[in-house]
Parts: C-alpha cells; sequence; structure tokens
C-alpha cells in the first residue's frame, strides 16, 4: 500500500526509493531530470484539516527559507522548494555518508580524535547558523551525516526558526528528541543558540562514552535527569579523555544558560585547541585526516558511572526544586572530600570549568582572589590643585580675616 502512494515524481524529480521518514514527512532518494543529478527530496503531506494544513505548509516554507540562506561545507544544501498537488517538497543535496546514530548505535565509543573532529564541525556548522539567526532546534545523532574523506554534514532544520518570528513552533508540543534536549526545552521555555549547544554537549559526551549522559527509563525520568542531574565526567567513564575535554563538556551543558557557552563559535575554537594538544601530546590514536570517517574504538570495560539522585524521594518530580541552604551549610560541604563519579564532580562543575577552561587555552591568567582582584584595580592619581584653587582660598582666607576684624571693631 505504501509503495502504491509513493510518488513517482515530484516536479522534475523522479523518485528513487525511500530514505527514511519524520514526524513531519518522508525523504527520497531522486534523480533531477533536468540536471541529472542524485538528490534528496525532503516531503510533508498537507491532507490534514484544514486550520493544521495551512499552518503546516507556512512551516514547511519557513524551514525551506532559513535553511536555504545557509551555505557552508558543515550544512546540508537546499537546491529547491516546490509544492505538487497536496504535497510540498524541497530538494537538498545528497549526501553519500552514515548518521552519527548508526556509529554510535552499538554503545560503543568513537576515537578520540574522531569524537573530536566531528563535534567541532558541528559546532562550526551551528556558528554559521546562529550568526545568521537560525536555530536548528533538534540537534541529535540522527542529523548529523558522517561522510567518508569528507566534511560532516547537519541535515534536518525541520523545527528550524527564525528569531523573531512569531509563534509558529509554539504548538504546545516538546519539539526536539527528548534525549538530547536541553533543560531550557524541558521545562517549556524558549530555546535558543544555547539549547543546540547542550544538545551538542549531550552529542560529544555520548560519542566518547559510548552512552548518554541522560538515560531515565521514561520521559518523565528522563526529563527530571535532564533538568536536575550532573552527569560523571566523560573522563571516568573513558580514561582516553584529556581534562581539558572535561572542562569543554561541562561548559557546554551546563544547566544555567548564564553558565553555558555562549556562542557555538567559542565552542569550535576550544574543540579545535584541545584537538590540537592531543596530537601534539601523541594521544590521538590513528593519523587519519579530522573529515574521515575513522573506525570505532572498542567501548572501555566495565559498567559506565550512572548519574544518581541525592535525594531519591524526589524521583517522580519533573520540575527542578528550590533548596534552601545556608553558608555554615556550603562551609561544611567545602570541607568534605570530592564526591564518586556518579555524583557531581569538582572538575565537571560548570563554573570551575570555565576559569579552568580560559586557563588552559591561554585566555586568561589564573584565576585571581578576591583581594588581589581589587588590588589590581586602577586608581586615579590625587588631582594637583590649580592655581585658581590656591585664589580661591587665599581669598576666603582674607575674607575671612576682614569679618572678624569687623566684628572685633563693633565690640565696646
Amino acid at each position: 500500500m505504501g509503495a502504491a502512494t509513493e510518488p513517482a515524481q515530484l516536479g522534475r524529480y523522479i523518485i528513487q526509493s525511500e530514505l527514511g521518514r519524520g514526524a513531519m514527512g518522508v525523504v527520497y532518494k531522486a534523480t533531477d531530470s533536468v540536471l541529472e543529478r542524485p538528490v534528496a527530496v525532503k516531503t510533508v503531506n498537507i491532507t490534514l484539516e484544514r486550520e493544521y494544513a495551512d499552518k503546516y505548509e507556512k512551516r514547511f516554507y519557513q524551514e525551506a527559507k532559513a535553511a536555504g540562506s545557509l551555505n557552508h561545507p558543515n550544512i546540508v544544501t537546499i537546491h529547491d522548494v516546490g509544492k505538487s498537488g497536496d504535497v510540498v517538497f524541497m530538494a537538498m543535496e545528497y549526501i553519500e555518508g552514515v548518521e552519527l546514530r548508526s556509529l554510535i548505535g552499538e554503545g560503543k565509543p568513537l576515537r578520540l580524535a574522531q569524537a573530536l573532529s566531528i563535534a567541532a564541525q558541528v559546532a562550526e556548522g551551528l556558528a554559521f547558523a546562529h550568526q545568521r539567526g537560525v536555530v536548528h532546534r533538534d540537534i541529535k545523532p540522527a542529523n548529523i551525516m558522517v561522510v567518508a574523506n569528507g566534511p560532516v554534514k547537519i541535515t534536518d532544520f525541520g523545527i528550524a526558526r527564525m528569531r523573531g518570528t512569531g509563534d509558529l513552533t509554539q504548538t504546545g508540543m516538546l519539539l526536539g528528541s527528548p534525549k538530547y534536549m536541553s533543560p531550557e526545552q524541558v521545562i517549556g521555555k524558549r530555546a535558543d543558540h544555547r539549547s543546540d549547544i547542550f544538545s551538542l554537549g549531550v552529542i560529544l559526551y555520548e560519542t566518547l562514552c559510548g552512552v548518554a549522559p541522560f538515560n531515565g527509563e521514561n520521559v518523565t525520568a528522563l526529563m527530571y535527569q535532564i533538568v536536575n542531574f550532573v552527569p560523571p565526567p566523560p573522563s571516568s567513564v573513558n580514561s582516553s579523555v584529556p581534562e581539558m575535554l572535561d572542562l569543554i563538556i561541562a561548559k557546554m551543558i551546563a544547566k544555567p544558560l548564564e553558565e553555558r557557552y555562549q556562542d557555538a563559535g567559542e565552542v569550535a575554537r576550544d574543540l579545535r585547541e584541545c584537538e590540537r594538544q592531543v596530537l601534539a601530546a601523541g594521544t590521538a590514536p590513528g593519523t587519519a585526516s579530522t573529515t574521515t570517517t575513522q573506525p570505532l574504538q572498542p567501548a572501555p570495560s566495565g559498567s559506565a558511572p550512572q548519574p544518581k539522585l541525592v535525594d531519591s524521594v524526589a524521583q517522580n518530580i519533573v520540575l527542578a526544586q528550590t533548596v534552601s541552604r545556608t553558608r555554615e551549610a556550603d562551609r561544611v560541604t567545602e570541607d568534605t572530600p570530592p564526591p564518586p563519579a556518579r555524583g557531581l564532580a569538582s572538575s565537571f562543575d560548570s563554573i570551575e570549568a570555565t576559569q579552568r577552561l580560559a586557563s588552559l587555552t591561554g585566555a586568561q591568567t589564573a584565576p585571581q582572589t578576591a583581594t588581589q582582584a581589587i588590588k589590581s584595580i586602577p586608581r586615579n592619581p590625587p588631582a594637583k590643585w590649580r592655581r585658581r584653587d590656591w585664589l580661591a582660598v587665599v581669598g576666603a582666607g582674607v575674607c575671612g580675616l576682614l569679618v572678624a576684624r569687623a566684628i572685633l571693631r563693633r565690640k565696646p
């Protein structure tokens, strides 16, 4: 039945086979009958209730407009958009590669050099999109294509939005893949470019460890973990991960927006610097190109540490709860030994990660104490008295003497 409904041709594109299905439509492999080249054609069937059809069609054209304005080596190129009957379609470049999802689907981590290269290329593509006001909002391994001897490609800006375009994406649904959603997406807040950075951090963690940082038994438990849990550092799961990469990921998946990377370009620069240091230290396995799909690295033996609730009674609560703490309690906490890997690790705290990462990348010197910072504040030298200041003081003194003399003369 599915083959009978499959269109033989959409516009000038001759359908060859089905590549996959998504939430909004189907992706086909097709041939451009004019240019005689293979393309991928994404369709959206709008044979819905009339009140929703117009909105979905506008949503599709919004996606085409957003994605079509992006011309970058790490973003799939959009060739054309059109409509055939009740089906609107978008033709894009056909990628001869594999989804990142298939590379990590067996729970095996990638090689360190390959994971770094893939994440850096995705970050560079996202930085380009963000600079032009486009937010992907559904970064996940299924939307990242790894090409042998070629660049990594970000695909499916299916729920991309132009900043400031109203409420087309605010339909009351969770938009995005729950496993890779940011905390602000989970609790229903507006997702901006920093949500893409969080999602990429989750993917990088998974490529290094073979397991995602957040793994709930159901959607509710998963959402609770995303909002409340801090995962163990990747180096506690995969010993080949350097400290600098621990710090980068900690900053990428920081839950407060102000503690997270504010720019995907900065993420890419730090990942490239980490990649350079790894290669310089001779710890990178193999010498393959950074854009080549490399063989998988076997997963480390033993079970990977899992995040644990501090308070197990609150397992079914989705939103974060406020915690009443005192300075005395905080002081006692600082004196206690570091928690185990499955809890909050000091090297994986986002604020400390930012400071230590800056020192590793040479962005700044070691953090100063408060006293040192105050002493380092430049102070203006005391101003010298000018001539008119002296004249004013002398004049005031003379006036005072004259007044005093007048008062003394009036006394009997």
